[in-house]
């Protein structure tokens, strides 16, 4: 009797003590991408390709990333990590070109 009650009291207290992985930086808008170069529309960067594709935005300072790629929320490959600028856009419709409305996610 005295064994199962010492070993129910050690899982209890490994149970208590586990640690529980922090949660994901989430994105409402789609997966988070990871961007080479995040600048505003009307940079001399973003807004000939804005131009290019027919893209007009109306605020000229919202941020727009460039050469975008999604972060994978596993863990595994090649887009799991980002190296460069994590963000999280309102349009991800344009490929990996260029995505609109990015606002900087910490990871």
């Amino acid at each position: 009797m005295f064994a199962k009650l010492f070993t129910l009291s050690a899982l209890a207290i490994l149970a208590v003590a586990t640690p529980m992985p922090a949660p994901a930086a989430s994105c409402s808008t789609g997966a988070i991408q990871c961007c080479e170069s995040v600048q505003p529309a009307n940079s001399a960067a973003a807004a000939p390709i804005l131009a290019s594709i027919g893209v007009v935005v109306q605020d000229v300072n919202a941020l727009v990333g460039l050469t975008c790629s999604p972060i994978t929320a596993i863990g595994v490959g090649s887009g799991s990590s980002c190296s460069a600028n994590t963000v999280c856009c309102e349009n991800n419709s344009f490929g990996s070109l260029i995505s609109i409305g990015c606002l900087p996610v910490s990871l």
